[in-house]
């Protein structure tokens, strides 16, 4: 009996994503609570901030225009709220892990019709559109990331420390 076996044309990307990601969590994975607060500007995000940035609007994403409504996502979508206290490395090291990991498994349960689904968009800003493919949101997250991402690796390299290995 033979069976086969389908591959997402996008495997790759997602593939690329998620190696990004786990450089990004090596830079952070031993920075002092100091280093966390480090910035290249008094008006900009910290390490740190710039962290919860990224997983809080993953958080948000998923919720609000991807409808995925596993447990740890209400919580990761307020990381970067006004107010919230400040995680250690290791914290924000498992924010991006499980932030990852749900929208990952809803990636690959995702056929390339599934991305074209379009879902609207609940918290309409004026010049927004009124609703986002799938494809769109994860090409925005993954821009977000590569962002934010190159924010954190600047900031660090700027404080003598190595930033994201690419």
């Amino acid at each position: 009996m033979s069976y086969s076996v389908t591959i997402s044309p996008f495997a790759p990307l997602y593939d690329g994503w998620e190696a990004y990601q786990e450089s990004l969590i090596g830079a952070l994975a031993a920075l002092t609570p100091e280093q966390l607060d480090y910035r290249t500007a008094p008006q900009l995000r910290s390490v740190g901030e710039n962290c919860r940035h990224m997983i809080g609007a993953r958080g948000r994403w998923c919720i609000y225009v991807l409808g995925i409504r596993d447990a740890p996502l209400p919580d990761l979508a307020r990381w970067d709220a006004k107010g919230t206290p400040s995680y250690t490395s290791a914290e924000l090291a498992e924010g991006l892990r499980v932030s990852w990991r749900l929208l990952r498994d809803a990636m690959k349960s995702w056929s390339a019709e599934d991305l074209a689904v379009t879902m609207p968009n609940v918290d309409r800003e004026p010049g927004e559109p009124e609703a986002f493919t799938r494809h769109w949101v994860i090409w925005h997250l993954i821009e977000h990331d590569l962002h934010h991402g190159g924010e954190i690796s600047q900031i660090l390299g700027a404080h003598g420390l190595t930033g994201i290995n690419i």
